[in-house]
């Protein structure tokens, strides 16, 4: 980046950063939502409310799908260091 470039861009130097940090944040978050130990982790603690009567069985079975689904779907995805 040339001198001339990087003065009529520097008005943007706080929006670029803000995107950066948003980015950083979303990869974060798609990491830990396809966690498998968090995923497992979550399956546990809705096994134990399942046995201690605290939700239904059909809330149990609905959670318990979308759980399977996320842990599946992180299988599945593209690795982290994959542009799309």
């Amino acid at each position: 980046m040339g001198l001339f470039s990087g003065l009529l861009l520097l008005p943007l130097a706080p929006v670029r950063g803000v995107i950066w940090v948003a980015e950083k944040v979303d990869q974060a978050a798609d990491r830990e939502l396809h966690d498998p130990h968090v995923i497992r982790a979550q399956l546990a603690a809705l096994n134990q409310e399942l046995e201690d009567g605290d939700i239904s069985l059909e809330e149990f079975e609905r959670e318990e799908e979308e759980l399977l689904d996320r842990l599946h779907a992180g299988r599945v995805r593209p690795a982290p260091n994959h542009r799309r």
